[in-house]
């Protein structure tokens, strides 16, 4: 009787495609999580995960490491993955970056962005037209808000400043979310943002960069003063 045949296998890759696919995923929706309410940091539960996407855990486990390098998680043995949390102290800095970057940002998009491209700024307010509704429907203009600097962005059409962004946005936008009901910030946020608009519509780059610069470092002084579930 004769042995059965030994067939040579190799072992199957993971298509690129679908490790890029799940990472992604994994990023927006760290992107959208209310990071800093709560005593804990939300956890990345692997085959929970992996069950939702209906993938195997390897690839879960590659976008898990990817964002571990990029600073947005964090692994500790026998424990799992996190979302990271950022310290009250890294967190002043990231807006100080960010103000540099957004404010920069401001004045390329007073050089670089069409009219109609600005007035979709404004726009983008059009249900808000007085503090009181933002104050009244607080989440929805949370969203109005962060769609506001995404855009600002976006308009300066300088890539290399849109991923160095990308790199902080997810804790710019968590901490802006979870502050933006605090204080009277929201009616503040809106008066801030019509004359950062007014001041691109004029294309004064240098009135636009400054709004921008002091509109995230009053952010940073509401952190300092008012804000302890960071420390």
């Amino acid at each position: 009787m004769s042995s059965d045949t030994v067939v040579p296998l190799k072992p199957i890759e993971i298509n690129p495609k679908l490790k890029d696919a799940v990472y992604q995923i994994l990023k927006d929706a760290i992107s959208k999580m209310d990071i800093y309410t709560g005593e804990d940091a939300p956890k990345l539960d692997e085959r929970k995960l992996a069950d939702e996407l209906g993938v195997s855990r390897t690839p879960i486990r590659e976008a898990l490491t990817r964002l571990e390098q990029e600073g947005l998680v964090i692994t500790y043995p026998r424990r799992g993955a996190f979302v990271l949390r950022k310290t009250k102290e890294e967190i002043l800095e990231i807006i100080c970056v960010w103000a540099g970057l957004e404010g920069m940002a401001a004045r390329l998009v007073t050089e670089r962005a069409t009219d109609q491209e600005i007035c979709s700024m404004r726009e983008i307010f059009a249900t808000f037209d007085d503090s009181n509704q933002a104050r009244a429907n607080i989440d929805e203009y949370s969203e109005t808000n962060i769609e506001f600097h995404q855009r600002l962005i976006q308009l300066s059409k300088c890539k290399l400043l849109e991923s160095i962004a990308d790199s902080l946005f997810i804790h710019m936008r968590a901490i802006r979310s979870k502050t933006i009901g605090e204080r009277n910030r929201a009616a503040e946020s809106i008066i801030d943002h019509m004359r950062i608009i007014k001041s691109l519509e004029d294309r004064d780059a240098t009135m636009a960069e400054q709004l921008v610069r002091e509109h995230a470092m009053y952010l940073a002084d509401h952190i300092k003063q008012y804000v302890d579930y960071l420390d």
